[in-house]
């Protein structure tokens, strides 16, 4: 993947207020599938989603950056399943159910995320709350949650 690709991308997503979580370019056959996910404050919806598929497939169409070789172009929402790794992505997800891997000794924590800024986060798990720093978590996933009653 070029670097002119990414920065392409991320420019056009940016400048429709979305950040740019993923880009993937894989091999299909004979073509590729270019998957792009993006994310913002509040949620991306799928009004985000076409707008941002429409202004990324404008955008490379009219360059030479994915050069002659088919494409297909997929735009998604970042996902539950995507590890948490920014202090944005904290933010984004406050009061979720959190697991964390921590560094050290590899244990695991699964807490409610609160109050979070660029150095760490609050996890209320059944000790309490706890601040963790980032540089302490070595993986974070956002627990799937079919039943929850205190929504």
């Amino acid at each position: 993947m070029t670097d002119s690709l990414e920065t392409l991308v991320e420019s056009t997503v940016t400048s429709l207020g979305l950040d740019l979580e993923a880009l993937d370019l894989t091999p299909a056959g004979n073509k590729r599938v270019l998957r792009i996910a993006v994310d913002r404050d509040g949620g991306v919806g799928i009004d985000h989603i076409t707008d941002a598929t429409r202004a990324l497939s404008e955008v490379l169409d009219s360059s030479d950056v994915m050069g002659e070789q088919p494409y297909t172009l997929e735009v998604t929402s970042r996902g539950v399943d995507r590890p948490l790794t920014e202090p944005r992505h904290w933010r984004r997800n406050e009061g979720r159910l959190v697991r964390l891997r921590l560094d050290g000794d590899d244990s695991s924590v699964d807490g409610r995320i609160g109050a979070s800024d660029d150095n760490g986060v609050e996890i209320l798990g059944r000790a309490g709350e706890t601040r963790y720093a980032y540089t302490d978590i070595t993986s974070a996933l956002v627990q799937v949650e079919l039943n929850r009653k205190d929504t």
